[in-house]
Order: structure tokens, then C-alpha cells, then sequence
């Protein structure tokens, strides 16, 4: 009797045929998976290589709009986010060192002023970075004199602490305006190019407006992404800033009562 078997046409399409023997139509069925795996495996491939060459069309789509968005001010716009990024780290790292467990060090120099190991109380402050650890030194060192003489060293020399801290960041403000000034500057030479390309050819046509239009808005576009991308980082930085001061506020309101614990103890 002959058997039904699958055949695999093209198109991922099948018919039934009429088969001789049960032999052929085993072997007919595998030759129809094999073809359906060669054909999944094809598509899995173009399906990645499509993920990849999206991922470089991006790049190229970017590098395309730079130079058409006049490479002139455009390579401005990039010179003031890598100028800007460049404050931005550098004021990141500096933060990132200042920073220290104030609680814990002021805690052990606590426990060194009640002990009367003042002597100990500056090494520890001289060898431990940050603000906080300069301040209390400049209170340990007035710790003979009156309490008033010792509250104002430490203020003063917080504000110049403050002022380490806060040191670059109107650098990167001004980068953070520059940039879309920058692209607001290449919006007006694109209206100026696209009504000078008018008055030549006397006539106003798309093409003529939309390549001065298109120098115009690449430029802005560019320059306010610069801007966010900095304001983003210059946050980060303010609030780091503000996370240090609130340390250094603390730690000399923690001084002040170990130092007037320490005076009391001694008097008596």
C-alpha cells in the first residue's frame, strides 16, 4: 500500500504526497527538518546581524548628523562637553577622596580629648584626609585658648573648606550655558545661510530652506543634550558638596563639646 509522507516546499510550505514505501517517506520527512533547521538557523543569523548593523547605523547616523550640523560649531559644542566632563570628573574624584565616616572619626576623637591625648587627637586628625579631619585640627591647635577664639578658627576655616569643595563648578556652570548658546548661535547662522541661499537663486524652494533649517536645528539639538548631560553631573556634585558641609557642621558642633568637656575636666 503506498503511505502518506510530508514534503517541504518552498516558502516553509507543505503538501502531501503519495509515497511507494514506508523508507522514502521517512527519508523524505528528514530531508524536510533538515531544511526547516537550515532555514531557522538563516533567520536567527540575519536577525543578528541586523542587531548589529543597527547598533553601527546609530554611529553612523551620529556622525553623519555632526558633520551635517557644520562641523565648525559643532566641534565648539563638543569641545564644551569634554572640557565640561573633564570638571566634572575631576570634582567627582576630589569629593570622592574628601569623603569619610565622620561619626566613627569623631568618635575616636572624642574618646582621645576625654582621655587628655590631645597630642594623639592631631596625628589622627593630620593623618585622615577630608575637611572634617582639617577642621578639627585647627580647633585642636586653639584648644588652650578661650572657647569663642576656638569657634571662630573652626568657622573660618570651614568657609575656606567650603570654598576647596565648591572650587570648579562655576566652570562647569559655564559650560552648561555654553552649550546650547552655542547651538543657538549655529540655529541663527543657519536661518542667515538659508535666507542668503534664497537671495541667490531668487526663488524660495524646500531644498533651499531645509538645508540652512537643517544646520540650524542639528546645532540646537546637539547643544541642549550637552547641557543636560552636565547639569546631570553638576547635580551630583552639589549634593555631594551639601553631603560634606553637613559632615563638617556636625563634626564642629562635636568638637566644641568635647573640647568643653576636656576644659571642664581640666579647671576642676
Amino acid at each position: 500500500m503506498p503511505s502518506l509522507t510530508v514534503v517541504a516546499q518552498e516558502g516553509s510550505l507543505f503538501d502531501i504526497v503519495m509515497a511507494d514505501d514506508d523508507s522514502s517517506a521517512v527519508e523524505t520527512v528528514s530531508a524536510s527538518a533538515d531544511i526547516l533547521d537550515s532555514l531557522a538557523d538563516e533567520e536567527m543569523q540575519d536577525s543578528a546581524s541586523s542587531s548589529d548593523n543597527s547598533g553601527l547605523h546609530i554611529h553612523k547616523v551620529l556622525k553623519t548628523k555632526f558633520i551635517e550640523g557644520s562641523a565648525g560649531y559643532m566641534s565648539l559644542v563638543a569641545l564644551a562637553l569634554v572640557l565640561g566632563l573633564a570638571f566634572c570628573i575631576e570634582r567627582i574624584i576630589y569629593l570622592t577622596l574628601s569623603e569619610i565616616d565622620a561619626k566613627r572619626f569623631m568618635a575616636i576623637i572624642d574618646e582621645k580629648i576625654n582621655s587628655g591625648d590631645i597630642d594623639g587627637a592631631k596625628t589622627i586628625c593630620r593623618n585622615t584626609r577630608g575637611p572634617v579631619a582639617s577642621i578639627c585640627y585647627q580647633g585642636l591647635l586653639r584648644i588652650g585658648e578661650k572657647m569663642d577664639n576656638i569657634e571662630r578658627s573652626i568657622s573660618s576655616y570651614g568657609g575656606v573648606q567650603v570654598s576647596n569643595l565648591e572650587k570648579g563648578c562655576s566652570w562647569i556652570k559655564l559650560f552648561i550655558a555654553m552649550a546650547p548658546s552655542l547651538g543657538f548661535l549655529g540655529t541663527v547662522i543657519g536661518m542667515v545661510m538659508a535666507f542668503d541661499n534664497i537671495q541667490h537663486a531668487g526663488d524660495i524652494s524646500t531644498s533651499i530652506v531645509a538645508e540652512g533649517m537643517k544646520v540650524a536645528l542639528i546645532t540646537t539639538i546637539f547643544g541642549i543634550i550637552v547641557a543636560l548631560i552636565l547639569q546631570l553631573f553638576y547635580n551630583y556634585i552639589i549634593s555631594k558638596i551639601e553631603h560634606l558641609t553637613a559632615q563638617m557642621e556636625e563634626s564642629a558642633i562635636t568638637l566644641m563639646d568635647s573640647i568643653v568637656k576636656y576644659k571642664s575636666q581640666t579647671n576642676a
